[in-house]
């Protein structure tokens, strides 16, 4: 069994020079998918159940999914709840055998913010489980815009919450389906000179590979959540598949069609953290 929490995976990738991937899941179909794509490239995967995963799948569910997949990958997974947004989100996660918790109270004042962080991080470490936090609002392409995170404050929302993970908002963007832009580099070279807490970059689809290559071997940014880009593998996958026969109404046929895109699109991903 290689289920394993978010900091048995990142403290080693804080150390040695590289970045572990948070891949958003939808449905088994892509779960399936991204495990055999880490276990073929030899990395450990976060499987992370967002909001939007979580109103079509109950987390009973979607905790027995990941750890099923974890007890039989040859590599680390971690099972993790991306933006829970309140209390019982966090709590009903750990309950349901997830090993990491995304508490997201970046919309709030900061002290309310890191007061609630700090009692879930208290809740999820109380239970063996990591946790991730949010200090500057990380906005939506098309969507509510980023707010940006100050130093300052990520060092004292480091020290005071006891996280495991400091998601920040660093130019990235939910959502983005084009890799244009890139990430706000002084800013991250800011929050590293106060912090030592593992980054993650949420909207990581948006940021060019390069960059991304470059972050993940010189920086404390050790996660980076990519969803919007494999989901358009997937769809673009499932698209091919029904033209490709449109008398056909077995969705397992079907659906068996969208895997070996997905994990070709995931390795594809996961080379571009490697300290190699």
């Amino acid at each position: 069994m290689t289920l394993a929490t978010l900091a048995d995976v990142l403290q080693p990738a804080l150390k040695q020079g590289y970045a572990v991937a948070g891949l958003v899941t939808l449905g088994w179909e892509e779960m399936r998918a991204y495990v055999a794509a880490a276990e073929a490239e030899g990395v450990p995967v976060i499987l992370q159940a967002g909001p939007s995963c979580r109103e079509h799948t109950p987390l009973p569910v979607l905790g027995k999914m990941f750890r099923h997949l974890a007890e039989g990958a040859s590599v680390p997974v971690v099972a993790h709840l991306d933006h829970g947004y309140t209390m019982d989100d966090c709590r009903e996660a750990i309950d349901c055998g997830f090993t990491s918790v995304m508490f997201d109270g970046s919309r709030k004042p900061i002290a309310d913010n890191i007061a609630e962080t700090r009692t879930i991080a208290d809740l999820a470490h109380a239970a063996g489980v990591s946790c991730e936090g949010e200090i500057g609002f990380v906005g939506y392409s098309g969507g509510e815009g980023s707010a940006g995170t100050d130093p300052d404050d990520a060092a004292r929302f480091a020290t005071e919450t006891g996280v495991d993970a400091m998601a920040i908002s660093v130019g990235n963007v939910h959502l983005q389906q084009d890799k244009v832009g890139g990430l706000d580099i002084p800013r991250i070279r800011a929050i590293e000179a106060v912090t030592r807490v593992p980054l993650v970059i949420h909207g990581g689809s948006g940021v060019p590979v390069e960059q991304r290559r470059l972050l993940a071997t010189g920086s404390n940014i050790c996660k980076f959540n990519i969803g919007t880009e494999l989901r358009m593998a997937f769809g673009h996958a499932l698209r091919e598949a029904v033209n490709r026969d449109t008398s056909r109404f077995d969705r397992v046929s079907i659906l068996k069609e969208t895997h070996d895109p997905v994990m070709d699109a995931t390795r594809q991903v996961l080379r571009a953290f490697k300290g190699e």
